[in-house]
């Protein structure tokens, strides 16, 4: 008899692999989605697709055009931002005397040429969208991604320039697929005080808005190195009012090994 780990048969073992990159997917999805411009609902669709575009790694919406308010759409040729996977057919929003250039366009096709798309990522033309009864930022959340918030009791240091900033045996862990975890620590267990409060807002659609951020006064350290949700959305709310910091430009410790710095989209590493 073979033991589970020494089977006779040959299975091939792939870590799963990233979509192609010269390839336009698409899956539907059965949230209500609905965009707004004030007070003007221009998206209400129970029925969109989620579109993911050639070396996008976040999806998009599009929407039958039945859902959308076509009345304030006008054709044109010209895209106001980045191109969109083989896309000739853009449209303009007028709208309350304002005219917003490529807000939309039709994907080429016979699988999605029927539905019409809106930017979001980089040049939100809509003022608030909606999943539910929901706001969600930046752009849609990916079905195929997961952000699992945890309490651990981990012994978590952070240190910037040889300095002990934080130290706590009570963080949260937060695991977001693509992205290094974050530490999301105890404010009474970071000294804030060595830090300067800034004034910068970010929005992610699976976490919220931060509007606390704070920056490290010595040189050599990017700004806006720590950040809080005061009030995140309810599916990671136990990060609410915690600190936590980029990996990718301070020295992190998690019981008593140091972590490599990762590298992202979002810190350089220093020169």
């Amino acid at each position: 008899m073979n033991s589970p780990g020494n089977s006779s048969q040959k299975v091939p073992v792939l870590r799963h692999p990233p979509a192609p990159a010269d390839s336009l997917l698409w899956e539907p999805s059965e949230r209500w989605v609905r965009g707004m411009k004030g007070d003007v609902t221009v998206v209400d669709s129970r029925r969109p697709v989620l579109v993911w575009e050639p070396g996008r790694p976040v999806p998009l919406y599009a929407f039958p055009r039945d859902d959308v308010r076509t009345d304030l759409l006008r054709e044109t040729e010209k895209s106001a931002g980045r191109p969109h996977a083989g896309t000739t057919l853009f449209y303009d929003l007028d709208i309350g005397g304002e005219t917003i250039a490529g807000a939309a366009w039709t994907y080429p096709g016979e699988e999605l040429g029927s539905y019409i798309s809106f930017e979001w990522f980089g040049r939100e033309v809509l003022d608030h969208w909606y999943e539910e009864d929901e706001e969600i930022f930046v752009h849609p959340r990916d079905p195929h991604k997961r952000v699992d918030a945890l309490p651990s009791s981990r012994h978590v240091q952070v240190e910037i320039d040889g300095t002990v900033v934080a130290d706590t045996r009570a963080p949260v862990l937060l695991f977001e697929t693509g992205l290094p975890v974050r530490y999301y620590l105890p404010r009474e267990d970071v000294s804030l005080d060595l830090f300067t409060p800034s004034d910068l807002t970010t929005r992610c659609p699976y976490k919220g808005v931060a509007t606390d951020y704070w920056s490290w006064p010595g040189e050599g350290v990017p700004p806006n190195i720590a950040w809080s949700y005061p009030d995140p959305l309810s599916a990671v709310g136990v990060i609410k009012d915690r600190v936590a910091f980029f990996n990718e430009a301070v020295d992190i410790t998690v019981d008593g090994e140091r972590l490599e710095r990762p590298v992202t989209e979002f810190i350089k590493p220093r020169e």
